[in-house]
């Protein structure tokens, strides 16, 4: 079995493993990213303890049961422990099952749902700083809110001392973050259920007859 980071965090079977083989490039995808994101040439723009305490945040908006919400949590007590306390609890009172939001779009109001608008309080914000706080609101926002991201809250990053460079990389981060939560969610799922039984030996069988 390979090793990578989706493998740590769903905790990969043969058989899951066997499974994840049938697409190649996207894992290897998947990795790159992660290399890319967290294992970065530069942190010029944002900080490697900026990237794990997102990251916790981010991921823990899953729930605090959620094996990549434990696995960047770790990450970043590791690098940043006072603020990493504070970021996790502060996930743990966001969380929720979204996305909610209001269409701009003619026709499409009647789908218009109504959820929690998170905003760090004054006493957050003096535990994390000012920076962090406006990435985390902003990144509850592309969780759970995209659709009503607009250029006043990119405004709001660059008051906060966020680049442009710095913020798309906040995106990235977060975009990756949730397709990757996806992915192991649902290789734990298929492991769970046992719904995962092709073995590595009969993947190489059909490699073979191919």
């Amino acid at each position: 079995m390979t090793d990578d980071i989706v493998d740590r965090i769903a905790e990969v079977t043969p058989e899951l493993d066997a499974l994840r083989r049938r697409r190649p490039v996207t894992r290897e995808q998947l990795q790159a990213s992660f290399d890319a994101l967290f294992r970065p040439v530069t942190v010029e723009h944002v900080s490697q303890a900026e990237r794990e305490l997102v990251a916790a945040f981010a991921t823990g908006l899953a729930g605090a049961d959620d094996a990549s919400a434990a696995f960047y949590a770790a990450r970043a007590q590791e690098g940043d422990p006072q603020r990493a306390t504070a970021v996790i609890a502060e996930a743990t009172g966001a969380a929720d099952s979204g996305p909610f939001g209001a269409y701009t779009e003619l026709g499409l109001q009647g789908e218009n749902t109504e959820g929690e608008r998170y905003a760090p309080s004054d006493a957050v914000t003096a535990a994390i700083g000012e920076r962090l706080a406006a990435a985390l609101a902003h990144t509850h926002l592309l969780v759970f809110r995209p659709r009503e991201a607009s250029g006043a809250d990119l405004g709001r990053l660059l008051d906060a001392g966020w680049s442009t460079d710095g913020i798309v990389t906040l995106s990235q981060l977060v975009s990756f973050l949730a397709f990757q939560q996806r992915v192991v969610t649902g290789l734990r799922a298929l492991a769970t259920a046992g719904l995962v039984t092709t073995t590595a030996s009969e993947i190489s069988e059909e490699e073979e007859a191919a």
